[in-house]
């Protein structure tokens, strides 16, 4: 969705809600667990940042998978091979960088569930850090299905991620709004007219849902707002809501 002038009754267009997970769901990487991953490593900042991210893409495409990553960021900073307990403490520093939560988008997520919208989870992560944040957070078993991008193969800013993605929520493109902090993801989803935000802050995110039309669906759930944001095809898509395992 590129136009800032939409009208009010732009929430009708829209089925369902598609999250990124990182910088969206989460916040910002969490400086004591980049410190852990620092000092397990045995790596200067320069050395674990260049390997760190270099070798993310593999890793989140599920080229790589946890053990294979961590052991290919040891060679590329020049370092010898990680130990069996390094490995572990690596990987469990790593989920805990990316599992601090911006509260605010968890809650309008699990507000849209309630009100019967359609929600999604669209991300760019390896297999260890899926499985650690499933498990870590009961919440995201409520999202109608989770495209996490190592199992299938994939990564943004891939066309054909977000095709599948689509197809598993069972929608067109153009009835998924989907909400990303990477101008490149941004830009393949609008590529396939799949209508897009692109998430900065949550006060910026406010004001452009409704400069754009979606008040309705932004105050989907809240006390005094009985309304359904999308019309009656959500009222009764409430009762039919059966969320899949987020772990797919």
């Amino acid at each position: 969705m590129t136009g800032a002038n939409q009208p009010e009754n732009a929430a009708e267009r829209i089925d369902a809600v598609l999250f990124d997970y990182g910088m969206v769901l989460s916040g910002p990487a969490d400086p004591a667990a980049w410190a852990r991953l620092r000092a397990i490593g045995g790596l200067d900042e320069d050395s674990l940042h260049a390997a760190y991210w270099s070798l993310r893409h593999d890793y989140d495409r599920g080229a790589l998978t946890g053990t294979t990553y961590w052991q290919a960021v040891a060679a590329h900073a020049g370092v010898a091979a990680f130990d069996q307990a390094q490995l572990a403490a690596l990987k469990a520093a790593d989920i805990d960088l990316w599992s601090q939560l911006n509260t605010p988008m968890v809650e309008w997520a699990g507000r849209l569930q309630r009100a019967g919208v359609r929600t999604g989870i669209l991300s760019n992560i390896g297999d260890d850090i899926a499985r650690g944040i499933v498990a870590r957070h009961p919440w995201l078993a409520g999202f109608d299905h989770c495209s996490w991008s190592h199992a299938m193969r994939l990564a943004k800013p891939d066309p054909a991620i977000y095709i599948k993605t689509a197809q598993a929520l069972r929608l067109a493109p153009s009835k998924i709004l989907f909400i990303d902090d990477r101008e490149e993801n941004i830009a393949a989803a609008a590529a396939i007219a799949m209508p897009t935000l692109h998430y900065t802050t949550h006060a910026s995110f406010e004001r452009e849902m409704r400069a754009r039309g979606l008040g309705l669906l932004l105050n989907a759930g809240l006390s005094g707002n009985d309304s359904q944001p999308t019309g009656e095809a959500h009222s009764s898509h409430a009762l039919q809501h059966q969320p899949e395992t987020a772990a797919k």
